[in-house]
């Protein structure tokens, strides 16, 4: 069966969320939300969220999963909130405990604070085979931008992260803790060895100037074209090119926010005393 796909962009952190479907008033699960922060005033909205709620009870469909490619660097997740409104089940790779591990001494997080997966409903493992309605999927593991980095597939579809972007801009960036650019060379050949056929769906699209953000190509084309590792590229040539070209890049923008609510599954920090919920800024720690 061929999964039916709705792609929502945010030009905001220039990222990609997905409700993948069986049909209309069927099953649905939502990839890699997006809660909107705005970081001179540290308010959080919905705008982005609504639009996934919009369209899921638009088309009357009961949401099974609430899916995260990884915990992002780059963007709040809204899976928390989205999982109120609409129910499902907020999911990830089980390398997860990994990345909280790191990051709870990173932000010398409350004790109460389980690096354990346990703020999410489902770690998924790699292989794990599971269900949206009618779609067979499959959690497919692809470390190397993090560890805890998890592919999802849907049928034909590959929802793919951060592991791969458009041909023409190439691949993630391996420098975070825990990443690893011989780790990503042997996770994106697993997703380039599937049929060439096979539709895949980035997470992210950073266009080149004179080319429209797009976020959908197959597996035959990134083996063509990906300016990083389309086929003849070896591993000790990218790894080559991905550490000297990770050495120049910048931290994200919003890493330090994104990372304290997405390894909470989408959850802002417990409030303190006077009712508000607060982020640190570790300094001179990354």
């Amino acid at each position: 069966m061929k999964p039916q796909i709705e792609a929502f962009f945010d030009d905001a952190t220039w990222t990609v969320s997905y409700v993948v479907y069986d049909q209309p008033g069927g099953h649905c699960a939502i990839v890699d939300s997006v809660l909107d922060y705005d970081a001179k005033s540290g308010r959080t909205s919905t705008r982005s969220a609504s639009r996934l709620i919009e369209f899921v009870q638009g088309h009357s469909l009961t949401v099974g999963w609430i899916l995260e490619t990884h915990a992002h660097a780059d963007h709040l997740s809204a899976a928390h909130y989205l999982r109120k409104k609409l129910g499902g089940r907020i999911a990830i790779g089980a390398g997860i405990t990994q990345v909280q591990d790191v990051f709870k001494g990173i932000f010398h997080l409350e004790p109460e604070f389980r690096p354990d997966g346990s703020q999410f409903d489902h770690l998924f493992q790699d292989g794990e085979a599971f269900r949206i309605g009618q779609l067979q999927a499959q959690a497919v593991a692809v470390p190397g931008h993090t560890p805890a980095c998890m592919a999802y597939q849907v049928e034909d579809a590959v929802f793919v992260g951060d592991t791969l972007f458009m041909p023409d801009v190439g691949t993630a960036r391996c420098d975070f803790p825990g990443g690893n650019a011989h780790t990503l060379y042997q996770s994106v050949r697993k997703l380039l060895s599937l049929p060439p056929e096979t539709r895949l769906f980035m997470c992210h699209d950073y266009p080149p100037a004179g080319r429209a953000a797009a976020w959908e190509c197959t597996v035959q084309d990134q083996r063509a074209h990906n300016i990083h590792v389309h086929d003849g590229v070896t591993e000790t040539a990218f790894v080559e090119l991905r550490q000297r070209r990770d050495a120049t890049l910048d931290m994200p923008v919003l890493i330090l926010p994104s990372v304290q609510v997405n390894i909470r599954a989408g959850e802002l920090p417990p409030a303190e005393a006077n009712g508000v919920s607060y982020l640190k800024i570790p300094l001179n720690a990354l």
